[in-house]
């Protein structure tokens, strides 16, 4: 009888053990077997950080869109090879000479640096101000007219305005603003309408903020019962035309949505101008667009931005596209000597090459992740993870649960930044990679992608930190 109950103990206490072990690939089968997520594409990977142990894997080495989750590869690349100290450098300067009358017998030249934070609203306390910075700096050299041109030197750049494979609907809202030498306001404008009180009427485009020099508008914007903006925003970087469509609340005064901004070195150049005519500096000539070679360059200012830690905090915490695709470009400026996209991604896989990642499973079209031809697995990611683990900038720049883009995550399930992640969605997509501090104290490594499911984004967040909780409470 005592050998028999020694036996059934046994066998009990092997099945809670078995449960335990199991419980997370239990959970996951279970979420894998409802309707919304049967037919989806899923990979997850979950390792111990110290041990190295593969805790659970399903279609890790599978590729799949990441969504902004692409971000984390980019901010960790330039953190590697710019420093988190490094600082994007616009110049204030002329070509000529400065006489006794104070008179520019030359032009005011402008050599974007390709400061992504440039009068930024992530970075008021820096840049509120930087135009008015920069007019004193000029008046302080003695130049109270301008005989030449306002020369605007974009050269640090290429001429590709977005990545090539952005689809049409994000082109024209804020979040597809595409990168430039001479960036500024996140290169994103506003337009304020009004709309009138009964449903299904044609709204009215009151102002835009910054002014858009020749912006043209089409407005299909109507009256709607929803109360949120459902407006969207459709043109080319490349002109000035914008057809307005969706819907705003009815009855509203005032209504504002955020669009990208055409030619950012336009606005940048009529901003300046409106600040020389407020300070009494006069430019005879026009604003012109070209290159200026250094050594026919007289330096009178260099405004410098935050640190790359603080912008790539920002980036990660709040997914800031154009950030990343500053990042990506400036890589490539450090590199190759010219901005551009495609010498960026070359010099990310190269690096990441050289410290032994498996970039075959990375196909990388773009620093942000707007783009749906990216390709990550959930192994590379975890690799990625496993080297940046000891970088504070780039682990400082992962938001907590219910912080930054990680706002649906309930703090008080994960106390004391247990959870640190970056979030990647899309139309049909969500994704995240991070770190969390198990209740044991293990700290694990891990990746969750979700690519052509059903159902709603906020129904697969809760899901998903329901898997993060069960990983928390078990190891």
């Amino acid at each position: 009888m005592m050998v028999r109950i020694f036996l059934l103990s046994i066998i009990s206490l092997l099945s809670l053990s078995s449960f335990a072990q199991n419980h997370f690939p239990d959970a996951v089968s279970a979420l894998l077997e409802k309707a919304e997520y049967r037919s989806a594409s899923v990979g997850i990977d979950v390792v111990s950080f110290e041990s190295e142990e593969n805790i659970y894997s399903l279609n890790a080495n599978k590729l799949f869109i990441p969504a902004s989750t692409m971000k984390l590869i980019t901010a960790a690349t330039a953190l590697n090879i710019l420093g988190d100290d490094y600082q994007f450098k616009t110049m204030i300067g002329y070509d000529g000479k400065i006489n006794e009358k104070g008179e520019l017998k030359g032009n005011l030249v402008v050599k974007g640096g390709a400061d992504p934070a440039l009068g930024s609203e992530y970075f008021q306390d820096h840049y509120f101000h930087f135009l008015t910075e920069w007019v004193h700096k000029i008046s302080e050299a003695g130049i109270k007219k301008i005989t030449g041109d306002l020369v605007m030197d974009g050269s640090i750049y290429d001429s590709e305005k977005v990545p090539a494979t952005w689809i049409w609907e994000d082109l024209g809202n804020y979040f597809g603003a595409g990168p430039d030498a001479f960036t500024v306001y996140d290169n994103m404008f506003r337009i304020t309408f009004r709309s009138p009180q009964k449903v299904g009427e044609l709204t009215e485009v009151l102002t835009t903020y910054p002014k858009i020099p020749g912006i043209e508008f089409r407005n299909e914007v109507l009256s709607s019962e929803v109360n949120r903006d459902n407006a969207y925003v459709f043109g080319s970087p490349l002109d000035k035309k914008r057809v307005l469509r969706g819907t705003i609340p009815a009855n509203r005064k005032a209504f504002t949505i955020k669009a990208s901004m055409p030619d950012p070195a336009s606005v940048l150049a009529s901003e300046l101008m409106g600040e020389f005519t407020k300070a009494g500096i006069f430019l005879e000539g026009n604003i012109v667009f070209r290159k200026v070679e250094e050594k026919d360059f007289e330096n009178i200012y260099i405004q410098t931005s935050p640190r790359l830690s603080e912008i790539v905090k920002v980036l990660n915490h709040e997914s800031v596209n154009l950030f990343a695709e500053h990042l990506l470009k400036q890589i490539a400026v450090e590199k190759a000597g010219v901005g551009n996209r495609e010498s960026g991604i070359d010099s990310v896989m190269d690096f990441w090459k050289s410290k032994g990642l498996e970039t075959e499973d990375l196909i990388m079209e773009d620093g942000s992740g707007l783009s749906h031809f990216n390709a990550v697995s959930p192994r590379f990611f975890i690799q990625l993870l496993k080297s940046m683990a000891g970088n504070e900038a780039f682990v400082a720049s992962l938001p907590s649960s219910g912080n930054g883009t990680m706002y649906l995550f309930d703090k008080n399930l994960f106390p004391n930044n247990a959870l640190q992640a970056k979030s990647g969605s899309m139309t049909r997509v969500r994704c995240y990679a991070g770190y969390l501090t198990a209740d044991s104290g293990k700290k694990l490594m891990f990746s969750m992608m979700f690519n052509h499911f059903h159902g709603s984004h906020s129904a697969l967040v809760k899901e998903i930190e329901k898997l993060l909780v069960v990983l928390k409470q078990e190891n």
